[in-house]
């Protein structure tokens, strides 16, 4: 297994939504390992809002994986052009 494979499977980043009342934790193979709701997030007279919340934190966690993933192979590349990447 390449050093990169380690790094992406060891990774591990957090993302939160609503000023910080959802946390959602992902991993590098974009599994969910964790959701952090705080007591301001659960609002029982609008479920909507909290289920709207989790997404947004789980899509932010996801694009942060994306785009840690794409900063370790790019500096494996050293700059190199890889066919259908910009």
């Amino acid at each position: 297994q390449s050093k990169l494979q380690d790094e992406i499977e060891t990774l591990e980043v957090e993302a939160t939504s609503g000023g910080g009342v959802v946390t959602a934790r992902m991993n590098g193979k974009k599994d969910l390992v964790g959701l952090t709701l705080t007591a301001d997030a659960i609002t029982p007279d609008d479920p909507g809002m909290l289920q709207d919340l989790i997404v947004a934190a789980i899509n932010q966690a996801g694009r942060k994986v994306d785009t840690e993933i794409e900063r370790k192979t790019q500096g494996l590349a050293g700059g190199l052009k890889i066919p259908g990447r910009s």
